[in-house]
């Protein structure tokens, strides 16, 4: 950009830092604090920051030696940036910040996965707790990791590539950036503390021996309750139902209900309040109800919630769109 043409004696050098060791457990964060109810930031997370403080202060200690040293505000580098920092430290912490960035990646996609399995056990309608905006931004990182890999890779090993061939990374970055901070701060990202759900491992440790009492413990009669309650009271038709409402209405606690309808049923909360749904929503078919109502809108009185959830459930649990299972059972 010209601006050590214009300074020759400047002294950012030392204050340039790779955002990437700061940006990966920042990311990290930000995913568990949206997907964990009641997320409080603990002074345990301070930890993640750990390395970053370590190379600000390497920095500013070599900034501070060199300023000291004769004639310092003629050069544009003191003794310690160039034979230490340039020398040494750089190049090593170019190969740091690959695994670096890596393993918060897969932490965080992890993070990620795991929330998406967990709602299912717990929520009939996920459409809006998906949160996939941020599977998008985490896809987009990776890609920006990857392209910053490969551009560092072709930098140390094949032929130096100056700012006019970085910059490209830059800009997209910081384009990436935008669309998190703005789809972020737009999007209505605090459900989960609302209906006060509690994902954390430690709240839900299940031993051998807890999770075969507990099995034994459930009977025809808890199946029963579940069935009628879907069934007779039709739960399913509400759009909101969620694991503790329903434990709420057969009288179990949601550990018990939630076991009941995974080895009971064979399927998890989700795919089991929603078959009921889309039962309803053939027996409505059958009753021409669709020449009354859209096929949508026969939905919503089913349970559903949003079209798209409506579709991608109707073709799991048919193999079959909702409008060709209209067309066929026309036919």
């Amino acid at each position: 950009m010209g601006w050590y043409d214009a300074y020759r004696t400047t002294k950012i050098n030392y204050f340039l830092y790779n955002i990437s060791i700061v940006l990966a457990p920042l990311i990290y964060l930000y995913v568990k604090s949206v997907t964990e109810s009641n997320f409080k930031f603990k002074k345990k997370y301070y930890l993640h920051f750990g390395f970053t403080a370590l190379f600000l202060i390497y920095r500013m200690g070599i900034y501070v030696y060199d300023s000291l040293q004769p004639e310092f505000d003629t050069y544009q580098n003191g003794v310690l940036k160039i034979n230490l920092d340039e020398a040494y430290v750089q190049p090593v912490m170019s190969f740091i910040e690959f695994p670096f960035m890596l393993l918060y990646l897969a932490f965080t996609l992890q993070l990620f996965y795991n929330y998406r399995k967990k709602i299912i056990q717990y929520f009939s309608n996920t459409y809006n707790l998906e949160l996939n905006w941020i599977l998008s931004f985490l896809i987009l990182f990776s890609i920006l990791f990857l392209y910053n890999t490969v551009q560092t890779i072709i930098g140390v090993f094949v032929t130096d590539l100056g700012y006019q061939e970085r910059w490209w990374l830059n800009l997209i970055t910081a384009l990436t950036t935008i669309y998190v901070g703005i789809k972020g701060y737009f999007t209505y990202t605090t459900k989960l503390n609302l209906l006060n759900f509690n994902f954390s491992p430690s709240n839900h440790k299940i031993t051998v021996a807890s999770l075969t009492e507990l099995s034994q413990e459930i009977s025809e009669d808890d199946i029963s309750i579940v069935k009628d309650n879907m069934e007779i009271n039709k739960a399913y038709l509400n759009p909101d139902i969620n694991l503790s409402d329903m434990a709420i209405q057969v009288n179990m606690s949601r550990t018990k209900l939630s076991e009941v309808i995974n080895s009971g049923f064979n399927k998890n909360f989700n795919d089991f309040v929603n078959t009921y749904r889309i039962e309803a929503f053939k027996s409505m078919l059958k009753e021409n109800k669709h020449k009354q109502l859209s096929l949508l809108g026969i939905a919503m009185d089913c349970g559903f919630n949003s079209k798209a959830t409506f579709n991608r459930v109707f073709r799991k649990l048919t193999n079959t769109s909702p409008s060709e299972y209209l067309n066929s059972t026309l036919n």
